[in-house]
């Protein structure tokens, strides 16, 4: 069983370009070879070897490989027990990070997952997705997230590269979470329960990494944002501090004081005078 697809234009964050099944004949080989996208092989009975960079690996029931695009690799099914495996094409922007999560690098491209049959149960769901019409490249790129989550979760532990890496992953998401709720009455533990981290780690972490306080990034957003509004002439301040997230109109002028050293009126009349 093989099904080959095309490149998404829907999801270029992460999408299959390919997934099938194979029960092995003895000494059955492919390479070496190079692949254009990646492509992850889940061993479901049997044995064989996984052959790059000049190491040998010898995978069984349980195990997995990961080809890297443009990487040489060579493979080959037992002669005595050869293997079945189940196999994943895909490719996109988030690829690289989510294996990464996963522990899975140019390094170290084995895997082990034993704790049940659900990758094997992902393929068979992925197969079944040909009964869905418009939803189906959709359906299919949610299944791929599910099974990399698999590997991230029951994936080695942390490196401390990779836990730089998930420290600047939860900054972009205070960004992010700001950025789309800041004219909401949000705190600081509002975020932290989104982001599911402790308040204190968070606002450690997040201060660490950009010099500034979680609370001092979200008023400066929020001044930013009043700043762009003041050139429509239809806006009152008044609209203007409840638009950014301040019912409190004298509140908000005393923030935006401070913030930008005058009074939001007198911000204004300077920028129509500049204009």
């Amino acid at each position: 069983m093989i099904e080959y697809l095309p490149r998404s234009k829907q999801h270029p964050e992460l999408h299959l370009t390919q997934f099938g099944m194979e029960d092995c004949t003895p000494g059955h080989f492919f390479g070496p070879a190079v692949r254009s996208h990646y492509l992850l092989h889940y061993v479901l009975s049997g044995e064989g070897v996984f052959e790059v960079g000049g190491i040998q690996y010898r995978l069984r029931k349980g195990q997995g490989f990961l080809i890297f695009p443009d990487i040489i690799t060579y493979y080959q099914a037992d002669p005595a027990n050869p293997w079945s495996y189940c196999w994943f094409g895909f490719d996109g922007t988030s690829a690289k990070l989510l294996l990464k999560q996963a522990g899975l690098l140019k390094t170290s491209p084995i895997f082990h997952y034993d704790a049940d049959d659900r990758i094997y149960r992902y393929l068979q769901l992925m197969n079944d997705s040909r009964e869905f019409g418009k939803a189906r490249e959709t359906r299919l790129t949610g299944l791929l997230y599910l099974l990399l989550s698999l590997l991230v979760e029951f994936g080695p532990a942390a490196s401390p590269e990779l836990k730089e890496t998930r420290a600047e992953i939860y900054v972009e998401k205070v960004k992010d979470f700001i950025e789309m709720n800041y004219p909401q009455k949000i705190t600081i533990e509002d975020i932290a329960q989104f982001i599911g981290l402790n308040r204190s780690y968070l606002c450690s972490l997040f201060k660490q990494r950009l010099q500034l306080s979680i609370q001092d990034y979200l008023i400066r957003y929020r001044i930013n944002k009043a700043c762009e509004m003041m050139g429509n002439a239809e806006l009152s301040i008044a609209d203007i501090s409840r638009s950014v997230g301040y019912n409190d109109a004298l509140l908000f002028s005393k923030i935006f004081k401070k913030v930008k050293g005058s009074s939001p009126k007198h911000y204004r009349a300077e920028a129509y005078a500049k204009n």
